[in-house]
């Protein structure tokens, strides 16, 4: 039997992040503009399909020479007619081919891992809540990060829709030149095996929600099954009346501080036991147009 009131709950459960959504959260209603921050161009990229547009804010402060070298790629058209050849159930969606014969000018095809680096001087906005997988988590510069201690080594956590660096064996094998993105239950086991380039921001249905390779990992078997990338580009490289002028909630304000705490522990007529605890992938990070 159809339950009528189905919808209903839905709707609630997708904005108790129930089903993973809760990392690109809508933004909320009103809020003073000095507790948002604007996302610079610099750091953002375009990744355009036939489905739309997909939004990444990259993040150099965890890993500042594969931001440079996407950035690098992007600019020398690497991207432009690739595919996204990888959608596995519950984990991720990958595109690029480091094998493909591209001529690179400037870009470089491999880099030193960035799996970590130093927490001091690294700004952090921590949980007040346990980690499994980490000492200390919270956040950086609207990041979801860990840290072993103020003076210790720090990383980016594997969320929904955190963008990680492909790589082969080797921990040097990787450049940005193949990307993936998480899109199922954050898989943790990756942080610090992976270097975490950034966050995407907007679009992440148009790939969380690709048909499911068949293949090994989730590859797709056939070409065909592809799905073309017309073109990424930076942001700052495009004409500031094509950006999309957007805007994060700051991670350091207290509407984000009062957002944590209210999702810790629910009080809406729905919930009947608050968890009272709230895991670092659970925490919305709202982002929306920025306001004229």
């Amino acid at each position: 039997m159809i339950n009528k009131r189905f919808p209903k709950c839905l709707a609630i459960l997708l904005s108790a992040g129930i089903f993973g959504g809760a990392a690109i959260a809508q933004a909320p209603a009103a809020s003073d503009t000095a507790e948002w921050r604007i996302v610079d161009p610099a750091n953002t990229l375009y990744m355009d399909i036939d489905a739309g547009r997909v939004v990444i804010e990259l993040a150099p402060f965890l890993a500042p020479k594969h931001v440079e070298n996407i950035k690098t790629l992007v600019r020398e058209k690497y991207f432009d007619a690739q595919r996204i050849n990888r959608a596995q159930d519950n984990f991720v969606v990958q595109w690029g081919d480091s094998s493909v014969a591209k001529t690179l000018v400037k870009a470089k095809r491999s880099l030193p891992a960035e799996f970590t680096r130093s927490a001091i001087g690294m700004p952090f906005v921590a949980l007040s809540d346990t980690d499994t997988y980490a000492p200390q988590v919270g956040f950086a510069d609207g990041f979801p990060v860990a840290r072993e201690s103020p003076q210790g080594a720090a990383w980016g956590v594997h969320c929904y829709a955190t963008v990680g660096v492909g790589r082969d064996n080797a921990a040097d094998s990787g450049s940005g030149a193949e990307l993936f993105v998480a899109i199922g239950h954050a898989p943790r086991q990756l942080d610090r095996n992976i270097t975490v380039v950034g966050r995407v921001i907007r679009g992440m249905p148009l790939l969380a929600t690709l048909p499911r390779g068949t293949g090994s990992s989730g590859f797709y078997e056939t070409r065909s099954e592809h799905t073309i990338i017309r073109s990424v580009r930076v942001a700052a490289d495009l004409p500031a009346e094509e950006r999309e002028p957007l805007e994060a909630l700051r991670t350091d304000s207290k509407r984000f501080a009062e957002q944590t705490e209210s999702r810790r522990n629910r009080k809406d007529e729905w919930y009947k036991v608050p968890a009272g605890h709230i895991d670092v992938c659970n925490v919305p990070l709202p982002v929306r147009k920025k306001k004229d």
